[in-house]
């Protein structure tokens, strides 16, 4: 029994990590999707709802693909709801601390982690997870 628990834990770490790598690599995306729209002289409103949509395209297909190996298309809609959740739980915790005056930048630092975790759990049991998900991991694809 410990070995199996210890084989789930330990794949279960590989793909939080993973997870952690490919926000990196969506993250220099999503900026260089905004810092080109800028270079290219769009106003920076647009620059970042062309970005932001860019960006959460391309993280559906790479968080799909890379981390939880599932090419289904019809689960972007879950997707961007899990977004909007993480957004207003992120907004929320950075009001309470500015509530009680800590500083913006440290604020946006010390809820990261715990957002980004709570953002893995909920693509991995409500996106990507569960049996829709592994039923149509190979149909529907576009790639």
């Amino acid at each position: 029994m410990d070995l199996l628990a210890n084989i789930f834990l330990k794949k279960e770490i590989e793909q939080l990590v993973l997870f952690f790598m490919v926000g990196g690599i969506n993250t220099l995306f999503g900026y260089s999707l905004y810092a080109l729209f800028l270079y290219f002289g769009l106003h920076y409103t647009l620059a970042s709802l062309f970005s932001t949509i860019g960006g959460v395209l391309f993280n559906f297909k790479t968080t799909g693909i890379i981390v939880f190996k599932n090419h289904n298309n019809k689960l972007l809609l879950k997707f961007i709801g899990v977004y909007a959740i993480t957004y207003l739980l992120n907004i929320g915790c950075l009001r309470i601390f500015d509530i009680v005056n800590v500083n913006m930048y440290l604020a946006g630092a010390i809820v990261l982690i715990p957002v980004a975790l709570i953002a893995y759990t909920l693509q991995k049991r409500f996106v990507f997870g569960g049996n829709e998900g592994e039923i149509n991991k190979r149909s529907n694809s576009l790639l």
